[in-house]
């Protein structure tokens, strides 16, 4: 039986049309130091590029 990586689970989505979406790191603290540029842009989720995406989704085999 294949079980879901629950570590996989909690840090990626997976979109309607099978990609996976990512955090983007680097926006818990020293927020401060940060452009306002680059934290406008650090809240919006990015896909994950198709060659890492793969071996992560064999970790969710339920489609999560």
């Amino acid at each position: 039986m294949q079980k879901t990586k629950k570590s996989v689970a909690k840090r990626f989505k997976r979109t309607a049309t099978g990609k996976l979406m990512r955090r983007t790191p680097g926006f818990r603290h020293l927020l401060g130091a940060k452009s306002t540029k680059s934290k406008r842009r650090a809240t919006r989720d990015k896909v994950v590029a198709p060659g890492h995406a793969a071996p992560l989704l064999r970790c969710l085999p339920f489609g999560l």
